[in-house]
Protein backbone atom coordinates (compact mmCIF):
# COMPACT_ATOMS: atom_id res chain seq x y z
CA UNK A 1 0.00 0.00 0.00
CA UNK A 2 2.79 2.43 0.90
CA UNK A 3 4.69 1.56 -2.28
CA UNK A 4 1.56 2.17 -4.37
CA UNK A 5 1.13 5.65 -2.80
CA UNK A 6 4.81 6.46 -3.32
CA UNK A 7 4.60 5.49 -6.98
CA UNK A 8 1.46 7.64 -7.34
CA UNK A 9 3.18 10.67 -5.77
CA UNK A 10 6.25 10.25 -7.98
CA UNK A 11 4.09 9.91 -11.09
CA UNK A 12 1.99 13.00 -10.19
CA UNK A 13 5.17 15.01 -9.57
CA UNK A 14 6.63 13.96 -12.91
CA UNK A 15 3.44 15.01 -14.71
CA UNK A 16 3.41 18.39 -12.97
CA UNK A 17 7.07 18.98 -13.82
CA UNK A 18 6.65 18.03 -17.48
CA UNK A 19 3.61 20.30 -17.85
CA UNK A 20 5.48 23.22 -16.27
CA UNK A 21 8.56 22.61 -18.41
CA UNK A 22 6.62 22.54 -21.69
CA UNK A 23 7.34 25.59 -23.85
CA UNK A 24 4.66 27.08 -26.03
CA UNK A 25 6.13 28.42 -29.25
CA UNK A 26 4.19 31.31 -30.79
CA UNK A 27 4.89 31.97 -34.47
CA UNK A 28 3.92 35.65 -34.28
CA UNK A 29 6.29 38.14 -32.60
CA UNK A 30 4.92 39.82 -29.48
CA UNK A 31 3.80 43.45 -29.79
CA UNK A 32 5.75 46.28 -28.18
CA UNK A 33 5.28 46.69 -24.45
CA UNK A 34 2.49 49.00 -23.33
CA UNK A 35 3.64 52.21 -21.65
CA UNK A 36 2.15 52.05 -18.18
CA UNK A 37 1.54 54.75 -15.63
CA UNK A 38 2.59 53.47 -12.23
CA UNK A 39 0.21 54.14 -9.38
CA UNK A 40 1.76 55.47 -6.16
CA UNK A 41 4.00 53.00 -4.35
CA UNK A 42 2.03 51.47 -1.46
CA UNK A 43 5.13 51.15 0.73
CA UNK A 44 8.86 51.80 0.58
CA UNK A 45 9.69 48.08 0.31
CA UNK A 46 7.41 47.46 -2.69
CA UNK A 47 8.98 46.73 -6.10
CA UNK A 48 7.37 47.48 -9.47
CA UNK A 49 6.69 44.33 -11.50
CA UNK A 50 6.25 45.47 -15.12
CA UNK A 51 3.36 44.38 -17.27
CA UNK A 52 3.87 41.97 -20.15
CA UNK A 53 2.12 40.37 -23.09
CA UNK A 54 0.97 36.81 -22.53
CA UNK A 55 -0.33 34.39 -25.15
CA UNK A 56 -3.93 33.33 -24.50
CA UNK A 57 -3.98 30.62 -27.18
CA UNK A 58 -5.26 32.88 -29.95
CA UNK A 59 -3.64 36.29 -29.49
CA UNK A 60 -1.42 38.33 -27.21
CA UNK A 61 -3.14 39.87 -24.19
CA UNK A 62 -1.64 42.52 -21.93
CA UNK A 63 -1.14 41.72 -18.24
CA UNK A 64 -0.76 45.02 -16.36
CA UNK A 65 2.12 45.76 -14.01
CA UNK A 66 1.73 45.89 -10.25
CA UNK A 67 3.53 46.66 -7.02
CA UNK A 68 4.73 43.62 -5.05
CA UNK A 69 6.58 42.98 -1.84
CA UNK A 70 9.73 40.93 -2.46
CA UNK A 71 9.69 37.48 -0.84
CA UNK A 72 12.88 38.29 1.10
CA UNK A 73 15.28 41.18 1.72
CA UNK A 74 17.54 42.15 -1.19
CA UNK A 75 15.53 40.07 -3.68
CA UNK A 76 15.46 41.50 -7.19
CA UNK A 77 12.80 41.01 -9.85
CA UNK A 78 13.80 39.47 -13.19
CA UNK A 79 11.15 40.64 -15.66
CA UNK A 80 9.34 38.17 -17.92
CA UNK A 81 10.38 38.24 -21.57
CA UNK A 82 9.81 36.68 -24.97
CA UNK A 83 12.83 35.04 -26.59
CA UNK A 84 13.19 34.12 -30.24
CA UNK A 85 13.70 30.38 -30.41
CA UNK A 86 13.15 27.63 -32.97
CA UNK A 87 11.30 29.66 -35.57
CA UNK A 88 8.99 31.29 -33.04
CA UNK A 89 8.76 33.08 -29.72
CA UNK A 90 8.93 31.42 -26.30
CA UNK A 91 7.81 33.09 -23.07
CA UNK A 92 10.21 33.10 -20.11
CA UNK A 93 8.31 33.82 -16.93
CA UNK A 94 9.43 36.51 -14.48
CA UNK A 95 10.93 35.48 -11.16
CA UNK A 96 12.54 36.70 -7.99
CA UNK A 97 16.29 36.27 -7.65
Amino acid sequence: MVLRRLIGVVFAGALAFSAAAADIVVRMAPPRAVSERRPPRPGRDHVWVSGYHRWNGNAYAWTPGRWELPPRRHASWIAPRWTHHGGGWVFVDGRWR
